[in-house]
């Protein structure tokens, strides 16, 4: 099977070979894995915005010591609702160009027209979304935590409940994302589409880390959000692959 050339990526053009693959009776799989990698070689050619919503991660939880107070008991109170606000709206802040780029370049259309299957091509780019912005934010929680006095035995249960919230933000934003795909400053729209349907997933991982924090049992919480995401894994990907359908109409 054709591999994705260097020039298409370079350039962001549409992926001759998930065209391809459907004349070669390629896989579902392999069309997703195609996809996946090109969307992830991009993004670190444009790392620009792939340390955009990292840095408002990093100085948002930064910020909060220095306007309440340098007490880590009282930061501790607060450290839970901090790193998943925070995560939150840096998971928004990445969505918008989720399926954008590929808009204006054709890529979209060249993935509905390949034959194959449009709900794993999306799954596949919202897993890139994931590995690029959920993953990494999962990664800076527990140093996150550490700086607001959080103790060291909490750290495996917040990047839990990170990694496995995130995964759920993902999927809900990659449904706002495809939704406002026509239209041109389409954050705040994006933003009003996503965060309500997000609260669950907000509340279930800051009641986990909490938990965690204070050395309870978290399991129950953290169980609720890997349910949120298994849902978010079965229904997302066809919500926001009709989404897309409808947008090139």
């Amino acid at each position: 099977m054709p591999e994705l050339t260097q020039p298409a990526l370079a350039a962001g053009a549409p992926d001759p070979a998930v065209g391809g693959a459907t004349g070669e009776g390629a896989s579902v799989l392999e069309a997703a894995r195609l996809v996946l990698l090109r969307d992830l070689t991009l993004a670190f050619r444009r790392s620009g915005q792939l340390v955009q919503p990292l840095a408002f991660f990093a100085i948002v939880t930064t910020l909060f010591p220095l306007a309440i107070s340098p007490e880590l008991a009282r930061l501790r109170e607060i450290a839970a609702g901090v790193i998943w606000v925070a995560a939150l709206l840096a998971s928004l802040l990445a969505l918008e160009s989720l399926f954008r780029d590929d808009s204006y370049d054709g890529a979209l259309e060249q993935y509905v027209l390949s034959g194959q299957p449009l709900t794993g091509l999306m799954f596949a780019k919202t897993a890139a979304h994931w590995l690029l912005t959920g993953l990494p934010l999962a990664l800076m929680a527990p140093l996150a935590a550490l700086s607001l006095g959080a103790p060291a035995a909490s750290l495996p249960g917040i990047l839990a409940a990170v990694a496995i919230g995130t995964v759920a933000l993902s999927l809900i934003g990659s449904i706002g994302a495809a939704l406002t795909l026509g239209l041109r400053r389409s954050g705040v729209l994006l933003a009003l589409l996503t965060l309500p349907l997000s609260l669950p997933v907000l509340i279930f991982g800051a009641r986990a880390s909490e938990l965690a924090i204070h050395g309870a049992p978290y399991a129950a919480p953290l169980e609720l959000l890997a349910a949120l995401a298994v849902l978010g894994v079965t229904l997302a990907p066809l919500a926001s692959a009709a989404a897309v359908r409808i947008s090139l109409e």
